[in-house]
């Protein structure tokens, strides 16, 4: 009895391998030009489908994308993909097995993995969006169950893996000034007392005033009519157009003109111009607190965030928009958000560590024949390799328990308290996701 208890808690305390889902989104890249398509078809041994897009990848034990536990084996490069993927979950799997977690996590979050770990493909731009923080959370779950589908907030990360671009935050107060100088047709949808109110703020003028300024004229513009909506797009696309053969138009006409290419007649292509326009270079990342406006363009990502998948929709998009919800739980907060570069580690690995508990992101690249230790987490992590081939040795204490050959689309799940330590045998990379060390050193 004794002895099947502890190889049990071996058992569970080892990595495992896992066999992840996808998401078919229609702004996914398609077929063989997303990195999703090729990261899952190495994952699952399933066959890229040529003409179908692939949006998300999910790492972890949302119900809305779950991983599988694989106990065995390859993939086996057929329509089956894993030949012995268990039907159990990594959720389940972590609820029969809750030390894998570690102490501070299952006294935080119960047997709760509190991460999502994601990859993103985006070709078309996602929905003018913000995630509750977690008292809106509990009331939308409540109250809408089916359209918000969990009680918990989404605080998120992107990590740029190309040139990735995104709308994200408001614009200062005085580019907020230029653009209702320089774009009438706003002034048009909103009316003149409101624009006027935000031309007339200055320096006396508190805070909480200018937020509620800011509320007023954005919630008048995202609440007009579909009809004056059409009309303003199509006077501003026509009016840029004509414009662009005299002068050169700025990043933001231009992104906006591209905008209404992808959703004719939307009221996201004028509300574009009071969101900071953000484009990430590979390496950086960008973070997002609850109840913050932002939209992915184009571009692909690795993402994480709190396991969530509550989003409150208001343009953009063909889905339902919640546009009063959204216009009403937003900070209003103005000025350009911060870039995140990295902290380094060691010499090979990166470290992206944003202000919220449950997740931070490492970003490890191995060239040819070298090793790298990482350190040694009180939290669980998840591990994505996305380029080339290596060995990961596992163990904790001193003596080695496992060895393991990875490569591209390999995920793992890493128990808290796992010392790990990875080998490239060409060049390799791969991408970690854990919950935030800050959190896991706090006494």
């Amino acid at each position: 009895m004794g002895e099947a208890v502890a190889m049990k808690e071996k058992i569970a305390n080892e990595p495992v391998r896992l066999s992840c889902s996808v998401q078919n989104y229609d702004w996914g890249r398609i077929g063989e030009d997303s990195e999703v398509a090729r990261l899952f078809s190495l994952n699952s041994g399933l066959h890229i489908e040529p003409s179908k897009p692939y949006a998300e990848l999910w790492m972890g034990s949302h119900e809305s994308g779950p991983s599988f536990v694989v106990e065995n084996g390859e993939p086996d490069g057929g329509s089956s993909g894993f030949e012995s993927v268990s039907l159990k979950t990594l959720k389940l799997w972590i609820s029969e097995n809750p030390s894998v977690l570690g102490d501070k996590v299952v006294k935080k979050w119960g047997t709760n993995l509190p991460f999502l770990f994601k990859v993103l493909s985006v070709a078309k731009a996602l929905s003018i969006q913000a995630h509750p923080d977690k008292e809106l959370a509990r009331a939308l779950h409540k109250s809408k169950p089916k359209l918000y589908r969990d009680d918990n907030h989404k605080p998120e990360m992107a990590l740029a893996l190309t040139e990735f671009e995104a709308l994200c935050g408001f614009v200062s107060i005085e580019e907020l000034k230029d653009v209702l100088h320089d774009v009438p047709e706003i002034i048009d949808l909103v009316g003149n007392a409101d624009a006027d109110e935000v031309l007339h703020i200055n320096e006396k003028y508190g805070e909480k005033r200018v937020k509620s300024i800011l509320r007023s004229i954005f919630t008048q513009l995202m609440t007009v009519s579909e009809n004056a909506i059409s009309e303003a797009v199509f006077k501003m696309k026509r009016r840029l157009n004509m414009e662009n053969t005299v002068r050169h138009l700025t990043d933001k006409e231009q992104l906006v003109l591209r905008l209404e290419k992808q959703y004719s007649g939307d009221i996201g292509v004028m509300s574009a111009f009071f969101l900071n326009y953000v484009k990430l270079k590979p390496g950086e990342a960008l973070y997002l607190g609850a109840n913050e406006p932002h939209a992915y363009i184009s571009g692909e990502c690795i993402e994480c965030m709190a396991t969530s998948d509550n989003v409150v929709r208001a343009g953009l998009t063909p889905k339902y928009r919640d546009v009063q919800t959204l216009c009403s739980m937003l900070t209003y907060k103005q000025g350009f958000p911060g870039i995140l570069q990295g902290v380094r580690l060691n010499p090979y690995t990166k470290r992206y560590l944003p202000p919220f508990d449950e997740f931070e992101v490492d970003h490890c690249i191995l060239p040819q024949g070298t090793s790298a230790i990482l350190p040694v987490a009180q939290g669980p992590s998840l591990f994505l390799v996305t380029a080339g081939e290596g060995t990961m040795r596992t163990g904790t204490g001193l003596s080695v328990e496992k060895i393991e050959k990875i490569s591209e689309g390999s995920v793992h799940f890493m128990p808290a308290n796992t010392e790990i330590s990875v080998t490239a045998i060409g060049g390799m990379q791969l991408y970690r996701a854990g919950v935030n060390s800050k959190f896991l050193s706090e006494n």
